[in-house]
Protein backbone atom coordinates (compact mmCIF):
# COMPACT_ATOMS: atom_id res chain seq x y z
CA UNK A 1 0.00 0.00 0.00
CA UNK A 2 1.19 3.51 -0.80
CA UNK A 3 -0.10 7.07 -0.94
CA UNK A 4 -0.20 9.55 -3.80
CA UNK A 5 1.59 12.84 -3.32
CA UNK A 6 0.94 16.09 -5.15
CA UNK A 7 3.34 19.01 -4.70
CA UNK A 8 2.21 22.61 -5.11
CA UNK A 9 3.93 25.97 -4.84
CA UNK A 10 1.70 28.64 -3.35
CA UNK A 11 3.57 31.81 -4.22
CA UNK A 12 7.14 32.91 -3.51
CA UNK A 13 9.08 35.09 -1.09
CA UNK A 14 12.37 36.90 -1.57
CA UNK A 15 14.40 37.00 1.63
CA UNK A 16 17.99 37.32 2.89
CA UNK A 17 20.08 34.20 2.29
CA UNK A 18 21.60 34.71 5.75
CA UNK A 19 18.22 33.81 7.26
CA UNK A 20 18.26 30.53 5.35
CA UNK A 21 21.85 29.47 6.00
CA UNK A 22 24.54 30.95 8.23
CA UNK A 23 27.04 33.04 6.32
CA UNK A 24 24.81 33.43 3.28
CA UNK A 25 24.89 36.67 1.33
CA UNK A 26 22.39 38.52 -0.83
CA UNK A 27 18.75 37.62 -1.35
CA UNK A 28 17.01 34.53 -2.69
CA UNK A 29 13.55 34.01 -4.16
CA UNK A 30 12.15 30.88 -2.55
CA UNK A 31 9.03 28.78 -3.26
CA UNK A 32 6.28 28.32 -0.68
CA UNK A 33 5.25 24.66 -0.90
CA UNK A 34 2.19 22.73 0.21
CA UNK A 35 1.38 19.10 -0.44
CA UNK A 36 -1.77 17.06 -1.02
CA UNK A 37 -1.62 13.46 0.17
CA UNK A 38 -4.21 10.94 -0.99
CA UNK A 39 -4.66 7.85 1.17
CA UNK A 40 -7.32 5.20 0.73
CA UNK A 41 -8.85 6.38 4.03
CA UNK A 42 -8.90 10.07 3.19
CA UNK A 43 -7.12 13.21 2.07
CA UNK A 44 -4.51 15.16 4.00
CA UNK A 45 -2.72 18.44 3.37
CA UNK A 46 0.77 19.21 4.64
CA UNK A 47 1.02 22.95 5.23
CA UNK A 48 -1.25 25.57 3.72
CA UNK A 49 1.00 28.38 2.47
CA UNK A 50 0.24 32.04 3.03
CA UNK A 51 -2.98 33.84 3.89
CA UNK A 52 -5.06 35.92 1.54
CA UNK A 53 -4.15 38.91 3.71
CA UNK A 54 -0.52 38.54 2.61
CA UNK A 55 -1.75 38.64 -0.97
CA UNK A 56 -3.86 41.73 -0.41
CA UNK A 57 -1.93 43.78 2.15
CA UNK A 58 1.63 42.74 2.94
CA UNK A 59 2.12 45.46 5.54
CA UNK A 60 -0.97 44.51 7.52
CA UNK A 61 -0.23 40.78 7.22
CA UNK A 62 3.45 40.76 8.15
CA UNK A 63 3.66 43.76 10.42
CA UNK A 64 6.69 45.92 11.20
CA UNK A 65 8.87 43.06 12.49
CA UNK A 66 8.70 40.79 9.44
CA UNK A 67 7.82 43.06 6.53
CA UNK A 68 11.34 44.52 6.03
CA UNK A 69 12.79 41.05 5.45
CA UNK A 70 10.40 39.80 2.76
CA UNK A 71 9.32 40.67 -0.75
CA UNK A 72 6.07 38.89 -1.53
CA UNK A 73 5.29 37.29 -4.89
CA UNK A 74 1.82 35.85 -4.32
CA UNK A 75 -0.89 36.30 -6.93
CA UNK A 76 -4.60 35.39 -7.00
CA UNK A 77 -4.90 31.75 -7.98
CA UNK A 78 -1.78 30.74 -6.04
CA UNK A 79 -3.45 30.41 -2.62
CA UNK A 80 -4.04 26.89 -1.31
CA UNK A 81 -7.78 26.84 -2.02
CA UNK A 82 -7.21 27.71 -5.69
CA UNK A 83 -4.40 25.18 -5.97
CA UNK A 84 -6.69 22.47 -4.60
CA UNK A 85 -9.48 23.56 -6.93
CA UNK A 86 -7.08 23.16 -9.86
CA UNK A 87 -6.69 19.51 -8.82
CA UNK A 88 -10.43 19.03 -8.64
CA UNK A 89 -10.28 18.79 -4.85
CA UNK A 90 -12.76 20.65 -2.66
CA UNK A 91 -10.85 22.45 0.14
CA UNK A 92 -13.86 22.00 2.43
CA UNK A 93 -13.53 18.20 2.14
CA UNK A 94 -9.90 17.85 3.20
CA UNK A 95 -9.95 15.64 6.29
CA UNK A 96 -6.55 16.46 7.81
CA UNK A 97 -4.39 19.57 7.74
CA UNK A 98 -0.93 18.74 9.06
CA UNK A 99 1.04 21.86 9.94
CA UNK A 100 4.81 21.53 10.06
CA UNK A 101 4.74 24.62 12.27
CA UNK A 102 2.80 27.84 12.70
CA UNK A 103 4.76 30.43 10.70
CA UNK A 104 2.85 32.60 8.24
CA UNK A 105 4.11 30.81 5.12
CA UNK A 106 3.13 27.35 6.42
CA UNK A 107 -0.10 27.89 8.34
CA UNK A 108 -1.39 31.12 6.81
CA UNK A 109 -3.79 29.32 4.49
CA UNK A 110 -5.42 27.28 7.27
CA UNK A 111 -8.59 29.37 7.11
CA UNK A 112 -9.06 28.26 3.48
CA UNK A 113 -9.32 24.61 4.57
CA UNK A 114 -12.14 25.14 7.07
CA UNK A 115 -13.32 21.64 7.95
CA UNK A 116 -10.03 19.80 8.29
CA UNK A 117 -8.73 18.47 11.57
CA UNK A 118 -5.43 20.24 12.24
CA UNK A 119 -2.58 17.98 13.37
CA UNK A 120 0.24 19.83 15.09
CA UNK A 121 2.84 19.04 17.72
CA UNK A 122 1.57 19.82 21.22
CA UNK A 123 4.60 21.93 22.07
CA UNK A 124 4.15 23.97 18.85
CA UNK A 125 0.48 24.66 19.53
CA UNK A 126 1.23 25.63 23.11
CA UNK A 127 4.05 27.97 21.99
CA UNK A 128 1.60 29.56 19.57
CA UNK A 129 -0.62 30.58 22.48
CA UNK A 130 1.89 32.00 24.97
CA UNK A 131 2.43 35.74 24.37
CA UNK A 132 6.19 35.64 25.05
CA UNK A 133 6.69 32.66 22.71
CA UNK A 134 4.45 34.15 20.04
CA UNK A 135 6.73 37.17 19.96
CA UNK A 136 9.98 35.18 20.23
CA UNK A 137 9.03 32.83 17.38
CA UNK A 138 7.33 35.38 15.10
CA UNK A 139 3.95 33.67 15.20
CA UNK A 140 0.68 35.40 14.35
CA UNK A 141 -2.50 33.75 15.71
CA UNK A 142 -4.41 35.20 12.75
CA UNK A 143 -2.74 32.48 10.69
CA UNK A 144 -3.84 29.47 12.73
CA UNK A 145 -6.58 30.34 15.25
CA UNK A 146 -9.71 29.67 13.18
CA UNK A 147 -11.68 27.27 15.36
CA UNK A 148 -10.47 24.05 13.71
CA UNK A 149 -10.64 20.79 15.58
CA UNK A 150 -6.98 20.46 16.67
CA UNK A 151 -5.18 17.21 17.41
CA UNK A 152 -2.09 18.02 19.46
CA UNK A 153 0.38 15.16 19.13
CA UNK A 154 3.46 14.56 21.23
CA UNK A 155 6.22 12.99 19.16
CA UNK A 156 5.66 10.61 16.25
CA UNK A 157 2.10 10.19 15.01
CA UNK A 158 0.66 7.71 12.50
CA UNK A 159 -2.03 9.74 10.72
CA UNK A 160 -4.01 6.88 9.16
CA UNK A 161 -2.89 4.06 11.46
CA UNK A 162 -1.01 1.99 8.88
CA UNK A 163 2.44 3.59 8.78
CA UNK A 164 2.03 5.23 5.38
CA UNK A 165 1.79 8.84 6.64
CA UNK A 166 3.78 9.60 9.77
CA UNK A 167 4.49 12.85 11.55
CA UNK A 168 8.07 12.89 12.80
CA UNK A 169 9.30 15.52 15.29
CA UNK A 170 12.02 17.76 13.86
CA UNK A 171 12.14 20.44 16.52
CA UNK A 172 14.51 23.36 16.44
CA UNK A 173 13.35 25.76 13.77
CA UNK A 174 10.46 26.38 16.13
CA UNK A 175 9.74 24.69 19.47
CA UNK A 176 7.51 22.00 17.97
CA UNK A 177 8.36 21.74 14.29
CA UNK A 178 7.47 18.44 12.61
CA UNK A 179 8.17 16.84 9.24
CA UNK A 180 6.12 14.20 7.42
CA UNK A 181 7.31 10.77 6.25
CA UNK A 182 5.35 9.08 3.46
CA UNK A 183 5.41 5.71 1.77
CA UNK A 184 4.81 6.35 -1.94
CA UNK A 185 5.00 4.10 -4.97
CA UNK A 186 8.53 5.36 -5.66
CA UNK A 187 9.73 4.88 -2.08
CA UNK A 188 9.94 6.81 1.16
CA UNK A 189 9.56 10.58 0.86
CA UNK A 190 10.16 13.06 3.68
CA UNK A 191 8.51 16.48 3.55
CA UNK A 192 10.91 18.59 5.61
CA UNK A 193 9.08 21.85 6.07
CA UNK A 194 11.57 24.26 7.60
CA UNK A 195 13.64 21.57 9.32
CA UNK A 196 15.79 21.74 6.18
CA UNK A 197 15.41 24.84 4.01
CA UNK A 198 17.99 24.04 1.33
CA UNK A 199 19.92 21.08 -0.08
CA UNK A 200 23.06 22.84 1.22
CA UNK A 201 21.58 22.79 4.72
CA UNK A 202 21.77 18.98 4.79
CA UNK A 203 24.85 18.55 2.60
CA UNK A 204 26.90 20.93 4.75
CA UNK A 205 25.00 20.47 8.04
CA UNK A 206 24.73 24.24 8.36
CA UNK A 207 21.97 25.82 10.36
CA UNK A 208 19.88 28.82 9.30
CA UNK A 209 20.66 32.23 10.70
CA UNK A 210 17.42 32.31 12.71
CA UNK A 211 16.75 29.26 14.89
CA UNK A 212 14.60 28.66 17.96
CA UNK A 213 16.91 26.00 19.39
CA UNK A 214 20.26 25.26 17.70
CA UNK A 215 20.86 21.96 19.49
CA UNK A 216 17.41 20.61 18.67
CA UNK A 217 17.66 21.69 15.05
CA UNK A 218 21.03 20.02 14.60
CA UNK A 219 19.57 16.81 16.04
CA UNK A 220 16.75 17.11 13.51
CA UNK A 221 19.22 17.53 10.66
CA UNK A 222 21.01 14.37 11.77
CA UNK A 223 17.66 12.56 11.79
CA UNK A 224 16.95 13.70 8.23
CA UNK A 225 20.47 12.76 7.13
CA UNK A 226 19.98 9.24 8.51
CA UNK A 227 16.68 8.89 6.65
CA UNK A 228 18.39 10.07 3.48
CA UNK A 229 21.16 7.48 3.95
CA UNK A 230 18.46 4.80 4.17
CA UNK A 231 17.12 5.86 0.80
CA UNK A 232 14.43 8.41 1.61
CA UNK A 233 13.84 11.24 -0.86
CA UNK A 234 14.18 14.54 0.98
CA UNK A 235 11.84 17.33 -0.13
CA UNK A 236 13.81 20.42 0.86
CA UNK A 237 11.56 23.08 2.29
CA UNK A 238 12.41 26.17 0.25
CA UNK A 239 15.25 25.30 -2.15
CA UNK A 240 14.46 27.08 -5.46
CA UNK A 241 16.92 25.01 -7.50
CA UNK A 242 15.54 21.75 -6.09
CA UNK A 243 11.97 22.85 -6.71
CA UNK A 244 12.61 23.33 -10.44
CA UNK A 245 12.92 19.51 -10.53
CA UNK A 246 9.66 18.82 -8.67
CA UNK A 247 6.61 18.02 -10.83
CA UNK A 248 3.85 20.43 -9.88
CA UNK A 249 0.25 19.38 -9.42
CA UNK A 250 -1.71 18.10 -11.30
CA UNK A 251 1.26 15.81 -11.96
CA UNK A 252 2.13 13.29 -9.27
CA UNK A 253 5.44 14.13 -7.58
CA UNK A 254 5.91 10.67 -6.08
Amino acid sequence: MTVRLYAMTCGYLTMPVSMLIEGGEGNLKIPIPAYLIEHKKGVALFDSGMSLLVQRDKHKALGPLLEPFFQVHFEPGEEIAARLDSLGRDPSRVEYLINSHLHFDHAGGNALVPNARVIVQKREWEAGHVPELIQANYYDPRDYDHGHDVLQVDGEHDVFGDGLVRCIPTHGHTPGHQSLQLQTASGVVVLCGDACYLRRTLDEMRLPGVVSDREDMMKSLHKLKELQKRGAKIMYGHDPEFWTTVPQAPEVAA
